[in-house]
């Protein structure tokens, strides 16, 4: 048995290649006459919901539809409903081109607490590139655990101990001092340096298993998500041009994109829920 729509369109093939009456044609068809004269008024939302659908895939190259429909909802205010925004989304082929790869099943690690507040533990981790000339550089990300807040990305050619507890200082003049830091093993986060300047402050520092990643998940995360919406997008002359990007980027981040992880909202909303 087939659809009203099947129907419909075999009774609309029918019309204009044989020449044959609509009514004759909806009767053969088992088709109201109605349903076969029938045009959906489309409502003038739609193109709204258009326009703003590609000026966000245009700006947001890496944004996918679920992103760019918490965006509508959560940092927007619309109230549209999600299928209608999908349908429109489809029509329009915005959806991301994803080539399948094949995965190996793992054992899931144990998941980390999340804090019931801000400033109760960070995470902290390095990452590295490449400018255009070949130069290696780096970036260190601090994160708060508790709404997913990028709270700085520090970017150089060399980033010791002594630099590492220079950009802690001054994310705790604005923010406030954590009560724990979790970090890796690397040698700037195992140093002297880094040691004595958390004792002095009263800081805890949670140095997870080496070769366990996941025990620092939520950076890692965050650390992903920077390598594929703009580190991985663009080549750089310069360090200068890395950092202003990088400080641009945070914003967005921080204010203006949904996380799904911390249920659609922004790190900002988020925050300021909590306050």
């Amino acid at each position: 048995m087939s659809r009203p729509s099947q129907r419909r369109e075999m009774a609309e093939t029918a019309v204009a290649r044989r020449g044959i009456s609509i009514a004759l044609a909806c009767r053969t068809f088992g088709l109201s006459e109605t349903c076969y004269r029938y045009s959906p008024k489309l409502r003038p939302e739609n193109e709204e919901i258009a326009d703003l659908l590609v000026g966000l895939t245009t700006s947001r190259r890496t944004w996918g539809f679920g992103l760019c429909f918490l965006y509508l909802r959560n940092v927007r205010g619309h109230g549209w409903n999600h299928k209608r925004v999908y349908r429109i989304y489809r029509e329009l082929e915005l959806n991301l081109r994803i080539k399948p790869r094949k995965r190996l099943k793992r054992d899931k690690p144990e998941e980390l607490t999340v804090p019931d507040v801000p400033n109760q533990v960070w995470s902290m981790d390095f990452m590295a590139d490449r400018l255009e000339d070949g130069r290696a550089f780096r970036l260190l990300n601090v994160l708060d655990d508790f709404n997913r807040e990028g709270l700085g990305i520090e970017v150089d050619f060399s980033l010791p101990a002594e630099r590492v507890v220079r950009m802690l200082n001054r994310i705790i003049e604005w923010r406030g001092s954590p009560k724990a830091i979790r970090v890796d093993n690397g040698p700037e986060y195992i140093s002297g340096t880094l040691m004595k300047w958390a004792e002095k402050r009263g800081i805890a520092l949670q140095h997870i298993q080496p070769g366990k990643p996941q025990q620092n998940a939520y950076v890692e995360r965050y650390n992903r998500t920077v390598r594929h919406e703009w580190l991985g997008q663009f080549l750089f002359e310069t360090i200068q041009e890395v950092q202003d990007h990088a400080t641009d980027w945070l914003w967005t981040y921080n204010n203006d994109r949904p996380n799904m992880a911390i249920g659609g909202i922004t790190p900002a909303q988020k925050l300021k829920l909590a306050a």
